[in-house]
């Protein structure tokens, strides 16, 4: 008799959503934004009402597709394949794109830990190669070990964020504040500031792509997504204020270290020493959460007749097998690429790239939810048809904004790698031609 592949349940599932939010790049942030003052913090009060709002769409389409394949599902409801296909080739190249950098920045946390290790010629590139095929291997050995590994990460990760929260407000002093209030609040300082700190929230979404492997799904992950993006939002907000009173502006603007600096002033070369570690770990977590994702995403496209069908094949162990070596196999050769320092400029701009893909595919889930509420789709829903219709509206007008805050440049190359995957979806349709339609989601 066959074992029924095992699922995550709700902790687990919180887990997921808040590690995959909870990378290396929040342990950097406040370096970023100490040029804004005091309108860092009305940057976090909107990116967070922003997350907050999309994770709300993501669960109510959760609740009404339970189990359907995520983002494709409910795009493809609404839109069709070919919408639905371009929407989240590009968020899984984001995630490939973003596993490249995630793995560099374990690596590097690491490095100043290990400066000797690290010295070595290769040593770098060779570990970031490690991180990125032995959490293939742990997403392939099933979604139990992903869950686990999530589960230790993700406390470990938060602990310097909450101990800043509960204990670093009683060493900030007013000298700090004067110095943050000096910048002055401005519409510019706040729109950049909000953009800044929106690209740290990316992941809230997670939970609603392997639902298929979550117990009781309409329930678990819709619970799970919001209150994730809810403990992230408020720990990042109150954290990332603390270190910005705790050091002063131009130490700040010029910190390697951001929150390592701030763990100083309170406890020392020992607290510094062990945030940068949290640190080290929180991306590794990430990493581990993402790459679950990243063969996941091609295999629901595949099982919906729009990727090629060997992306589809599951393992004995219900795991993407090719999909996950495939997608790895591309992030190893991004991290290969962009060790030359000459090319680390291109590796920036495609970060913001995999961004902005993220922000299309939110902006069209929410599109998605208002067609399918005016559609009768959704009336299983317990909410009123007039709160999905405001809460959609102000889902899509958030992710436009977010997206021109990125720049006009990276909005048109945005474009140009949605338009890059028609080739594709032309090719793979053109292969089956006469094949069944698909196996997984809600028919068009």
């Amino acid at each position: 008799m066959n074992k029924e592949p095992r699922q995550i349940g709700f902790w687990m599932c919180v887990a997921l959503v808040v590690g995959n939010i909870v990378g290396g790049g929040i342990f950097l942030l406040p370096t970023s934004l100490a040029p804004f003052g005091l309108n860092s913090i009305l940057g976090w009060l909107l990116s967070s009402a922003g997350a907050i709002l999309l994770a709300y769409v993501f669960s109510t389409l959760v609740k009404a597709m339970p189990a359907a394949g995520g983002p494709y599902a409910y795009t493809r409801a609404a839109f069709g394949p070919l919408t639905a296909f371009l929407v989240v080739w590009g968020y899984w190249i984001s995630i490939w794109v973003a596993n490249a950098a995630i793995a560099t920045a374990a690596t590097s946390y690491l490095s100043t830990m290990f400066p000797e290790v690290f010295a070595i010629h290769g040593a770098p590139t060779c570990f970031t190669l490690f991180l990125v095929w032995f959490f293939t291997l742990v997403s392939w050995w099933g979604v139990g070990a992903v869950g686990w590994i999530q589960s230790v990460t993700t406390v470990l990760k938060l602990l310097p964020l909450i101990g800043l929260c509960l204990l670093g407000f009683f060493h900030t002093t007013r000298a700090g504040f004067v110095a943050a209030s000096s910048v002055p609040l401005s519409l510019g300082g706040t729109t950049a500031a909000a953009t800044l700190t929106f690209y740290a929230l990316l992941g809230f979404e997670s939970a609603t792509i392997p639902d298929a492997k979550i117990r009781d799904p309409a329930r678990t992950i819709p619970r799970a997504t919001l209150i994730g993006a809810i403990v992230t939002t408020i720990l990042y907000t109150l954290s990332c204020t603390v270190v910005m009173l705790l050091l002063p502006l131009g130490t700040l603007a010029q910190s390697n270290a951001p929150f390592a600096d701030a763990a100083r002033v309170i406890w020392g070369s020992t607290g510094a020493s062990f945030v940068t570690l949290c640190a080290a770990i929180s991306a590794i977590g990430c990493l581990n959460g993402w790459t679950l994702l990243q063969g996941e995403v091609p295999a629901v496209m595949a099982q919906n007749g729009v990727f090629p069908r060997v992306f589809a094949r599951m393992s004995s162990r219900d795991t993407p097998t090719c999909a996950l070596v495939v997608t790895s196999a591309l992030v190893s050769l991004l991290v290969l690429t962009t060790a030359s320092q000459s090319l680390t400029r291109v590796f920036t701009f495609m970060i913001l790239l995999s961004t902005i893909a993220c922000l299309v595919m939110y902006g069209v889930c929410a599109l998605a939810m208002l067609r399918l509420n005016f559609t009768g789709k959704l009336s299983g829903v317990a909410t009123g048809q007039g709160k999905l219709t405001l809460m959609g509206v102000l889902a899509v007008i958030y992710s436009l904004w977010a997206m021109l805050g990125a720049g006009t440049e990276a909005v048109l190359w945005g474009a140009a790698l949605l338009a890059a995957g028609l080739p594709v979806y032309w090719l793979v349709q053109r292969g089956r031609e006469g094949t069944p339609g698909p196996r997984r989601g809600p028919p068009s």
